[in-house]
């Protein structure tokens, strides 16, 4: 089955498959605002999303994998929550929004729509380093898609660092595409170096455990908190030529047509 997908800006992505049309994590504020992001984290955009709200045409759902933080829901994201007939996102995040369907780790849901059938499973995620507690960041998802027409699975890792309760990802589902949040989400003023996403030897490590045919890495510029970029994760890849091999990094709003068999 052809998928084309379309990174708009940071975790935010138009994708189009089996008749659907998904919006994952919809960021389309303005660069230059200060954000804050909870418990003293504040961050400056730096993106112009590459698309903007009245040019995305139809969506079927959003994929959101959590509502509190501003790189992942900003003010003019919020707007187009509605336009989609169902939000998938965190069982907190379907508390506060309306339509809002949550999802467990690995519990399963079904979207039916005239134009086409998808089920998905949601994933585990750890959008914080070890030492500190999780009500810090508050809960995350990613989640597994599967068209009817696929064998394999489209992975969206969501905000997460590489931890061991990924390893059931691997171990129970054959990902054919991963899309994976990186960029080294750090805030060195009030945790040091800890890390709340991936970098990239998380990135290279998921991609050699998963093993998928294609490995996109988005969420990792735009932001003044992702201390890691595409250019850094190119060189830390040059000694992994497997994982590079795979790896398709997205041009801002260029649509990238890939194959999930």
């Amino acid at each position: 089955m052809k998928i084309k997908i379309t990174h708009i800006d940071t975790a935010c992505c138009l994708i189009e498959a089996g008749g659907l049309r998904i919006l994952t994590d919809p960021v389309f504020d303005a660069p230059g605002k200060i954000y804050h992001h909870g418990w003293g984290a504040f961050s400056r955009k730096t993106s112009q999303p590459a698309l903007q709200p009245d040019e995305l045409g139809h969506l079927d759902l959003i994929l959101l994998s959590h509502h509190q933080h501003k790189d992942n829901l900003d003010k003019t994201g919020a707007t187009v929550l509605d336009r989609a007939s169902k939000i998938f996102s965190t069982r907190a995040a379907s508390r506060a929004l309306e339509n809002c369907h949550g999802l467990a780790p690995f519990e399963k849901a079904e979207f039916s729509a005239s134009e086409g059938e998808l089920e998905i499973t949601g994933t585990p995620c750890r959008h914080h380093p070890a030492f500190l507690p999780g009500f810090l960041s508050g809960p995350v998802t990613g989640f597994l898609l599967k068209w009817p027409a696929c064998q394999k699975y489209l992975y969206i890792s969501g905000d997460t660092v590489f931890y061991p309760p990924l390893q059931r990802i691997a171990r129970d589902y054959s990902v054919g595409i991963a899309i994976l949040h990186v960029g080294r989400a750090s805030f060195p003023y009030l945790t040091g170096w800890g890390k709340y996403t991936m970098d990239s030897s998380d990135y290279i490590k998921c991609v050699q455990m998963l093993h998928p045919d294609v490995a996109i890495p988005i969420h990792n510029g735009g932001w003044t908190h992702f201390k890691e970029d595409n250019l850094g994760l190119s060189r830390s890849m040059d000694h992994h030529p497997a994982v590079k091999s795979v790896t398709a990094i997205p041009g801002a709003g260029v649509p990238r047509e890939f194959e999930l068999l």
